[in-house]
């Protein structure tokens, strides 16, 4: 672990105590049964981050081995939630057996092991072709086309998106990979909080109502500017320019707005609030790993053939 990686997750750790701090003082202001009820939702987030870092934190401390792992138990719990709300069939049960319990771990295998190659293909390529012929083989063509896309629909966001977070740490780019990984998850979560934090300040016009009911036009724009900013000034975690990281925030809070904003309308179309009610003030797995549906990949892809050796 670099001196780097030491003072980065200090900083974060910093942070949360300020925000905890922060949360104590207000709670005890709030007088108004909303800002009682706004300031404990504030609070129940900061306990949940509290939470993500330790274990993030730790298993990035620990090293690459334990990062991967950590993100092959996500996606097993965020597959896990999809499939819980996604209605099924009998004749999908064998499908679902191989992807939880083949398809999920070859791929973090392959990627443990350094096979960037076959990691990249195995699911867009070999389960997507596998999968579908496998579910035939129960005779059961009611809704067959839909019930297959669920399948790879839960497989693509939930283990081959999900894991290019962790395969960050495969890239060369003259410095510590970890902070990569941690450029990435900083840039999102931010994004997320400063949304929040924006949209309760100023929110007037909401975003989308029938996907997001609290999203609001302001909160977005307030959100992913004060995300690029600090995108920009953490550059020195980077290979970027400043120019460049600045280019790169954005991408990454525009494809982690919109992985949230997908995956809310999958749950509106389910008739959910939330995908699980694992992390309280959060809802599940799912719900706080949704952004890097979207924005792992376009990062990591990014970093990879403009940057990595």
């Amino acid at each position: 672990m670099t001196q780097q990686l030491i003072y980065v997750l200090a900083g974060i750790a910093a942070l949360l105590v300020i925000a905890s701090a922060t949360g104590v003082v207000l709670e005890r202001r709030a007088s108004e049964p909303r800002a009682r009820e706004t300031v404990h939702n504030l609070n129940a987030r900061i306990r949940a981050w509290w939470v993500m870092i330790v274990v993030l934190g730790g298993a990035i401390v620990l090293g690459e081995t334990t990062t991967i792992i950590l993100f092959t138990l996500l996606s097993f719990m965020a597959l896990r939630e999809f499939w819980t709300l996604t209605p099924s069939r009998r004749g999908d049960h064998v499908a679902l057996f191989l992807s939880f319990f083949v398809v999920l771990p070859l791929h973090y295998l392959l990627l443990g092991v350094g096979r960037y190659g076959l990691f990249s293909i195995f699911i867009p390529v070999y389960a997507f072709l596998i999968l579908p012929a496998v579910t035939t083989l129960a005779g059961d063509t009611s809704e067959f086309l839909a019930r297959s896309a669920k399948v790879q629909w839960g497989l693509m966001l939930t283990v081959y998106a999900v894991s290019h977070a962790p395969a960050l740490l495969l890239l060369e780019t003259g410095g510590p990979a970890a902070l990569l990984l941690v450029y990435l998850i900083v840039v999102v979560q931010l994004s997320d909080v400063f949304q929040y934090v924006w949209g309760k300040l100023l929110g007037r016009r909401l975003l989308a109502p029938g996907i997001s009911p609290s999203k609001t036009v302001e909160g977005l724009v307030g959100g992913a500017l004060s995300a690029i900013l600090v995108g920009t000034l953490l550059h020195g975690l980077t290979p970027f320019t400043p120019l460049q990281a600045a280019a790169i925030s954005a991408v990454i809070v525009v494809a982690g707005f919109f992985g949230g904003f997908v995956l809310s309308a999958i749950k509106r179309d389910l008739k959910a609030k939330d995908w699980g009610y694992l992390i309280e003030g959060h809802g599940g797995v799912l719900d706080r790993i949704d952004s890097l549906t979207f924005a792992a990949p376009l990062f990591f892809h990014m970093t990879r053939y403009w940057f990595a050796a």
